[in-house]
């Protein structure tokens, strides 16, 4: 169960090597979260990082599992649930592509598509069923600002958050009076592993300076947002503001922007 101030006393991370989804586990393990699964393909890195976190005091195991393995989803995840209620889920894994590359080769493309939106629609129903079963605990689901409208120059990557977040609104919905809170988080352009490389390219120095973010703030926002039982989290607070602004722009007006 969640303590006092509304932090979970344990924690299952799908995507076990995500930088924001382990920022969040040792933010967590600092407040008193003590037992974590981490839950993705097997690896060296998966293994360092249950080691990292277990130095910090947590009870921390490995969990096998693939996000494209949909089938696979309700045993491997079922068994998680049946040794013990899990307080939260933090649904962290989807990968980036790479545009130009994807546009054309349509096979890639779909890869995007069923790692960010196919498979976390898998295994966010079957541990939203868990944790209704429990009838408590918090579901929370790493969308992206780009998901707000697509640009072109990641439109792939944009149109498969915007189904995330549009299933995860859904599914907040569908939780209401369960005892289980889903939680929708935004984050603007993310500095980290996964974005090496790619510099400011998908931002002009405008969009640079109001939506970047880190994974050590997005993990901020993420305690924050379960202390107040919020259902939507801004990553930067700024980027609600700038989003809001673009998506009411006319489609001529957008495509000259350097966005």
């Amino acid at each position: 169960m969640k303590d006092a101030f509304g932090i979970p006393q344990s924690l299952l991370v799908l995507g076990g090597t995500s930088e924001i989804g382990l920022a969040t586990a040792r933010r967590l393990i600092a407040r008193r979260t003590r037992t974590v699964r981490l839950a993705g393909r097997p690896s060296a890195a998966l293994d360092t990082e249950a080691d990292r976190l277990r130095a910090l005091g947590a009870d921390v195991r490995t969990v096998a599992f693939d996000a494209l393995d949909t089938a696979s989803h309700p045993e491997v995840l079922g068994k998680v649930f049946a040794e013990g209620d899990i307080d939260m889920v933090l649904l962290a894994f989807g990968i980036l592509g790479d545009q130009a590359h994807d546009e054309a080769d349509p096979p890639a493309a779909v890869r995007v598509a069923q790692t960010n939106y196919t498979g976390a629609l898998s295994a966010g129903l079957v541990c939203a069923g868990a944790l209704q079963t429990q009838g408590h605990g918090s579901l929370v689901v790493l969308s992206s600002a780009a998901g707000e409208r697509a640009r072109r120059v990641n439109f792939i990557y944009g149109s498969s958050k915007a189904g995330l977040d549009a299933f995860a609104q859904g599914l907040g919905d569908a939780m209401q009076g369960t005892g289980v809170q889903v939680m929708t988080v935004r984050p603007g352009y993310v500095r980290s592993r996964k974005t090496a490389g790619l510099g400011e390219a998908l931002l002009d120095s405008t969009l640079a300076t109001t939506m970047a973010t880190t994974p050590e703030a997005v993990a901020t926002a993420i305690e924050l947002g379960l202390r107040r039982r919020s259902e939507t989290v801004w990553v930067p607070g700024s980027a609600r503001v700038v989003m809001s602004a673009l998506r009411h722009l006319p489609r001529p007006v957008f495509r000259r922007l350097p966005v």
